[in-house]
């Protein structure tokens, strides 16, 4: 039947009582998406046929859907109707500026809520690629992702400048996030303005990190206060530091490394303050003339534990979550460079919703890949993007 023909059954179950979701449903139960829409206030105070929970789901199947207009991604998601039930009732899809006005409802704070409720690392023990040392290996990286040149995002987010002294076309948000390198879910993240830097929206995700874990992260990350409260939380470290940084020598080891004090750049006392750490310095010999020089520093003291050899090879899978970004912003979001939201709070719902959509995608995968014995790496993330947007319009769920 087409589309112009959908009509309503003769009972009182509403259109959003139907409406598909497949894939985002089995990450994101119902039950959830209504305690976190509850705590925050956002339930509707009258029938709507773009209710809350539809709305919620449909912040994450914008994603599964970059291309899509509001309406194709809203008819995606009713794909799974019943046609049993009797319909009498003629009806019509919702327009952009109906949706527009729900998401504006909800807000960014339910779909953000969602994944932090939900997004945790996925490895277990016989993951590849997730261990080293019994330590789960886990990255920090940031991207910039452009937005709508509007007014309120050009004031909110900030626009970087060029190489020639002018401003960038785009508004730009800033994107940085934790992922587990051997499956690629991302486990948290911030967002910020391009104006903010990667280092102080890495602060706010310190507090994620635990025992068990080994955080890998680049030359941009480090800094005396933040490796004090990264190792504060109990997790290993394994940082790359610029070259010139000279840690004061206290012992060289057996396989090369060796023991320093680091301390901070200024302020009173800096001396008592210092840490030990280990150094592990290398070259990488890939043919070129001038191989260029790495400076690892590690919360992992003892070789026994993990000679420097390893950590230099863990340290190469850093470039996962670089992977994951790309994963994110080239294939999740498609040719579509620019986000589709025009305000600074329908914004942070379109991150988070890619967020989460990415989040789903990345179990679906990892169930495969255990399913059939494989490395989750191995699995192709453009094939399990077409399944979950098939998966979108496959099953049914209640939402009232």
């Amino acid at each position: 039947m087409p589309r112009s023909g959908w009509v309503k059954p003769v009972s009182d179950r509403r259109l959003s009582d139907v409406v598909s979701v497949g894939l985002l449903t089995r990450v994101f139960p119902a039950s959830l998406v209504d305690e976190v829409i509850a705590e925050y206030g956002r339930r509707e105070q009258r029938s709507r046929t773009l209710t809350a929970r539809v709305t919620a789901y449909f912040s994450i199947g914008m994603a599964l859907n970059s291309q899509g207009s509001y309406e194709e991604v809203f008819e995606q998601l009713t794909d799974g109707l019943s046609w049993s039930s009797g319909w009498s009732q003629s009806w019509s899809p919702p327009t952009k500026s109906a949706i527009f006005q729900a998401r504006s409802r909800l807000g960014y704070e339910p779909v953000r809520e969602l994944f932090r409720r939900v997004a945790r690392p996925l490895a277990d023990t016989g993951t590849p690629g997730s261990w080293l040392a019994g330590r789960r290996l886990v990255a920090l990286d940031g991207t910039c992702l452009d937005l709508p040149d509007t007014p309120a995002n050009a004031e909110h987010f900030g626009r970087p400048g060029s190489s020639r002294g002018e401003q960038s076309a785009f508004p730009q948000a800033r994107l940085v996030a934790v992922a587990e390198c051997g499956t690629h879910a991302v486990f948290d993240a911030a967002i910020g303005s391009c104006r903010t830097s990667e280092r102080e929206l890495a602060h706010d995700l310190m507090d994620t990190l635990e025992p068990g874990m080994l955080l890998l992260a680049d030359r941009g990350v480090y800094g005396f206060d933040m490796w004090t409260r990264a190792a504060a939380t109990g997790a290993d470290l394994l940082w790359r530091v610029k070259s010139t940084l000279s840690p004061r020598r206290l012992e060289t080891l057996d396989d090369g490394s060796w023991l320093a004090q680091i301390v901070p750049t200024s302020g009173k006392n800096r001396r008592q303050r210092a840490l030990t750490v280990r150094v592990i310095d290398y070259t990488l010999d890939d043919g070129r003339e001038n191989p260029e020089q790495y400076r690892l520093l590690t919360t992992i003291l003892d070789p026994s534990d993990a000679p420097a050899e390893e950590l230099a090879l863990a340290y190469a899978q850093r470039w996962e979550i670089e992977n994951t970004l790309d994963e994110l912003k080239t294939h999740q979001r498609g040719p579509r460079a620019v986000l589709r939201s025009k305000s600074p709070p329908l914004v942070q719902q379109e991150i988070w919703g890619h967020l989460c959509c990415h989040y789903a995608i990345r179990t679906l995968m990892l169930d495969a890949a255990t399913a059939g014995g494989h490395d989750p790496d191995r699995v192709s993330f453009v094939a399990a993007l077409r399944i979950a947007r098939r998966s979108l319009s496959h099953s049914s769920f209640s939402p009232s």
